[in-house]
């Protein structure tokens, strides 16, 4: 892939990074200052509700974040859209739908079949 692909894509991801990094810390300190655990027991499970929400939430926050950061790392060592599996290119397309994906469409069919 062409030097100047392999930038874009990089912007790509650090941007992506840098609004994952954010939300995750804007949800730590919004969750940190949600007041005591008053009011009525409706209230209560809401805000265990939304508390459960945002554990689910981070911990696919966290698998992107991984994803994203081995994506910058193949850009680094060359290999950023080459598709782990068959070794054939990635297709654009995918490439600027998914930029941190790891394989290409048929791999990625065929794994989830």
């Amino acid at each position: 892939m062409k030097g100047i692909h392999l930038e874009r894509y990089e912007r790509l991801l650090l941007a992506k990074r840098q609004e994952l990094v954010t939300g995750t810390l804007r949800t730590l300190l919004t969750a940190g200052g949600a007041g005591g655990h008053g009011g009525d027991p409706t209230d209560r499970a809401t805000e265990e509700a939304q508390t459960a929400l945002q554990v689910h939430l981070n911990q696919s926050d966290s698998h992107l974040l991984r994803a994203i950061e081995e994506a910058l790392a193949r850009i680094k060592h060359g290999t950023f859209g080459v598709c782990e599996s068959c070794n054939r290119p990635i297709a654009e397309a995918r490439l600027k739908a998914v930029p941190w994906t790891r394989l290409c469409r048929d791999c990625k069919e065929h794994r989830a079949a």
